[in-house]
């Protein structure tokens, strides 16, 4: 049997993008299958897995998410066990969250808990986003396989290992891509007036975008507007027929996200009657806000407080966007931030999180689950 360590070192060398996971979906299967099946059912749904243990005396099913995705980052950790897959990396940690599942799954499996246990090893948390059509999907074909209680953590490159942070109520906040393209009419540059200019619109649409969150939401809640991408033109003397503007939308309230895009989509519609031009608005991956169950969380960060190795904190919430927040959206749980010791951060190409959060980890929420 593969050790935790050798484990998480495979996975790290086969990152995948989102329903792009075969090679991650055929090695956790195999660990898996390697399992004793006696208790075990498991279940693929597109390049995810399901898998339920059965308990010993059940009155609940208690469920554990794993995400299985990688990023679109070139690796610059100089890691004896890079990444195999050039331009894609494990650069958001889970690497680390799937052998945590399997290092728990193996300890369920091996000493059964009262309660079922279902463990959702979920495809495209990074994009376009797995855990709503997951759940959906778990709904309408095996719903004796969802859970009544969900649980997930995340990686935190700030904290020491040891260290884990969460807070009741709101985590997480609501998240959305936003992608918007202008198409004008192309034409020499010394004949503007025959020409519909894409790079004056996009730069007129941008600075108006920057009035939403000052002048259109409301001082005491929180959101941010951010176009991180502008592309226009080809060369210095043609003016530009098309142009695209790449952002994001975070908030922390459900109905501001909306109000921000009724917005979005008001100055998207006058800009095509100021500059004659078409306007297309793509959302592109939009994630619910990860709201933690009160009772839950409280209940958790008690038990937290208990443990000998465990320093427990009540963080502040964040802009950061999960897709976990689809299963809490319906099912009452919560998500937890784990520290990792990293020298760098999240999405990071040197992100360098330190393993021994698997041997801490793995004891520590099994411990927590035989205690519900």
């Amino acid at each position: 049997m593969k050790t935790l360590q050798q484990i998480r070192r495979d996975l790290h060398q086969i990152p995948e993008i989102g329903f792009h996971e075969f090679k991650t979906q055929a090695y956790l299967l195999n660990e898996i299958y390697s399992m004793d099946q006696e208790r075990l059912k498991v279940v693929k749904w597109k390049t995810g897995i399901v898998v339920h243990v059965k308990g010993l005396a059940p009155k609940k099913t208690i469920g554990w998410r794993s995400d299985i995705d990688g990023l679109p980052i070139n690796e610059q950790t100089g890691f004896s066990f890079e990444s195999i897959h050039p331009g894609f990396m494990h650069a958001c940690g889970h690497d680390i969250h799937m052998t945590v599942a399997l290092g728990l799954l193996r300890l369920v499996n091996q000493t059964p808990i009262n309660d079922h246990m279902v463990f959702l090893f979920q495809p495209a948390e990074e994009g376009p986003g797995g855990a709503l059509p997951m759940r959906e999907w778990l709904k309408n074909q095996h719903p004796e396989l969802l859970p009544d209680v969900i649980l997930a953590f995340h990686i935190a490159p700030e904290y020491p290992v040891g260290t884990i942070a969460t807070r009741p109520g709101l985590l997480f906040a609501n998240t959305s891509e936003l992608f918007i393209d202008l198409v004008g009419l192309e034409g020499h540059a010394a004949y503007p007036h025959r020409t519909k200019d894409m790079t004056i619109a996009a730069a007129s649409l941008l600075m108006q975008l920057q009035t939403i969150v000052s002048r259109a939401i409301n001082p005491l809640e929180s959101a941010v507007v951010t176009v991180g991408k502008m592309t226009s033109g080809t060369v210095q003397n043609i003016i530009s027929g098309h142009a695209r503007l790449e952002g994001t939308i975070r908030t922390m309230d459900a109905a501001t996200m909306q109000t921000v895009k009724k917005r979005i989509e008001a100055l998207c519609k006058s800009t095509e009657i100021a500059f004659e031009c078409q306007v297309k608005i793509d959302y592109g991956s939009s994630y619910y806000q990860v709201y933690n169950s009160e009772e839950i969380t409280q209940n958790f960060l008690s038990f937290a407080d208990r443990d000998e190795t465990t320093n427990a904190i009540v963080c502040d919430a964040a802009m950061t966007g999960e897709d976990f927040g689809y299963f809490l959206q319906e099912i009452p749980g919560f998500l937890f931030w784990a520290g990792v010791d990293s020298s760098y951060g999240l999405h990071n190409a040197k992100l360098n999180p330190h393993e021994k959060v698997i041997d801490y980890l793995v004891p520590f929420v099994e411990s927590y689950i035989r205690s519900l």
